[in-house]
């Protein structure tokens, strides 16, 4: 009699050890739990007894006392007489159900994906996520099974090829050209995180957040946007280039007897000459001396300037 009440549960709880563990199998083998057994449910847990392979009744958070009342299922499905009097076989497992970041996920492969100004582009990408257990049931019937435990990495795999189909998905519905998607990294992540949804919820569990961390391209696009980049910072290419000529003139100057000032000297005579005839054609044909003289003042301030050379003329 001693040994048969050694077999008898009397406490049914999980403590949990590891933070990566999703699912918990009480040990039940070999033993029978007790009428009034006592069942703690933890927060962020949810006990589900199973017998002969069928879902029985599930707990959520709080602590119970097992009897007729609260295992209904369970009772229907033994037909337990003298009112509950008898202890019963069960397995019990309990499903953690809090929230479990900073799984990571990442292209294996470069990705195929479409742009209108570079044609089609391989991409990598990566970041993390984050699940958690929405529907016990359906995790332990559709994933978990009968293993004596479950964690994180069981499923990692699985969930980042969803990420992955979900993150490819979301680039090609959108269009998003190649130059917008180093600033659109949140909205990227919150529109793969739908998709992920979508196929999470077939198997009772759900994504917090999916975070796109990096987006790389092949480098020759990289150098291409680069360039892209620069020209941009330059702005007026004209302004730009009569800056770079100003630059070279002063340049020259500071070395007058090399061959690089005297060209860079005919060039600028050549200039003046040509801004010298275009005065002439557009002067106002009543004081076409005064304007000559306007225009030839404007070209001696500006190479004094440039050339850093005092009374360059003499007018």
């Amino acid at each position: 009699m001693g040994f048969f009440r050694k077999q008898l549960i009397n406490v049914i709880d999980w403590n949990e050890v590891d933070s990566q563990e999703m699912v918990y199998r009480f040990p039940c083998e070999g033993s029978e739990i007790k009428n009034g057994a006592q069942l703690t449910v933890r927060p962020s847990q949810v006990a589900i007894f199973v017998n002969e392979g069928i879902i029985t009744d599930v707990f959520s958070e709080g602590r119970y006392q097992l009897t007729t009342a609260n295992l209904p299922v369970m009772t229907k499905l033994l037909s337990w007489k003298y009112d509950f009097k008898s202890p019963f076989k069960a397995d019990v497992y309990f499903v953690n159900t809090r929230q479990f970041p900073n799984l990571k996920w990442g292209t294996a492969n470069p990705i195929m994906t479409r742009d209108s100004e570079f044609g089609m582009v391989r991409i990598r990408a990566y970041g993390n996520y984050s699940i958690r257990v929405v529907d016990a049931a359906k995790f332990l019937k559709e994933i978990f099974g009968t293993l004596p435990s479950y964690s994180t990495k069981n499923i990692q795999d699985h969930i980042k090829t969803i990420v992955v189909s979900s993150f490819s998905d979301y680039i090609a519905e959108t269009k998003m050209p190649i130059l917008d998607i180093a600033r659109m990294y949140d909205e990227i992540g919150k529109g793969t995180a739908e998709k992920v949804r979508e196929h999470l919820n077939e198997i009772g569990l759900t994504t917090t957040s999916v975070i796109v961390e990096n987006i790389s391209l092949p480098e020759e696009v990289e150098k291409a946007i680069d360039k892209r980049s620069s020209m941009a910072a330059i702005g007026d290419l004209n302004a730009y280039a009569k800056y770079q000529t100003a630059d070279s003139i002063k340049d020259a100057a500071n070395n007058p007897g090399g061959s690089a000032g005297l060209g860079v000297g005919i060039g600028a005579g050549v200039g003046m000459g040509r801004m010298m005839s275009e005065a002439m054609n557009t002067a106002n044909s009543a004081e076409p001396k005064i304007y000559v003289l306007n225009v030839v003042k404007k070209i001696q301030l500006k190479l004094s300037f440039v050339l850093n050379v005092d009374n360059y003329f003499i007018l």
